[in-house]
């Protein structure tokens, strides 16, 4: 019991942790991230593009004609979205299979000065983190008790999401391993068999070879 209190806390502890950061490109540049996501789960990537002035020597607020594609692909490799933003924005997609999905970022022109260089601000919310509580109190109508615990019931399910996919992975990794002892097993009988074959023939050919010499 006390083990699964500490699980539940660690799953937790990942669900309220937010990925907010910001890192620097140039304009020909991609920069990829990857995030772990369960099944039938909503990401939402925030971002907003700053670009270097030489005169002040910091990051200003980038013109209308620099934006980021953005590409995101699921485990599967699949392209799951691939379209060009503006230099500020919010990106929402739904995951269909669980594992690692992958989002890559770069310019989307080449027309700028050489050398220009850009402060991408990402942060990637996902699962429950991602809903707009304040927004759907007010559309739907709901008092604080109510949002609480539609807070409580979309957690609960994110969890249970999270559980799941850890349970596919685990399972993923038991077929990897199993595969991979099987493949062992194999090529340990193999190299047995090819020894064995070559000590049969190193011991005919020596008894031929002194049978030749008349040595017995």
């Amino acid at each position: 019991m006390r083990d699964q209190f500490i699980s539940l806390a660690l799953i937790l502890c990942v669900l309220h942790s937010a990925c907010g950061l910001y890192f620097h490109i140039s304009e020909t540049e991609r920069k990829c991230f990857i995030e772990e996501v369960p099944d039938e789960t909503t990401v939402i990537v925030n971002y907003k593009v700053e670009l270097y002035d030489p005169r002040s020597n910091g990051f200003m607020p980038s013109s209308p004609g620099i934006g980021m594609h953005v590409e995101v692909r699921d485990s599967d490799d699949k392209i799951v979205l691939s379209r060009v933003y503006s230099s500020q924005g919010r990106i929402s997609f739904t995951s269909h299979t669980p594992g690692e999905h992958v989002i890559c970022m770069f310019s989307n022109s080449t027309a700028w000065f050489s050398g220009a260089q850009l402060r991408v601000h990402l942060d990637i919310q996902v699962g429950e983190h991602a809903i707009d509580y304040a927004n759907v109190a007010q559309k739907e109508k709901l008092t604080e008790l109510q949002l609480r615990i539609r807070q409580l019931l979309d957690q609960v399910e994110q969890i249970t999401k999270e559980q799941n996919y850890q349970r596919y992975r685990e399972e993923r990794f038991r077929h990897t391993s199993e595969s991979t002892n099987s493949r062992v097993l194999w090529w340990s009988l193999a190299q047995t068999i090819v020894l064995v074959c070559m000590g049969f023939w190193q011991m005919r050919h020596l008894k031929s070879f002194f049978e030749a010499k008349k040595l017995v």
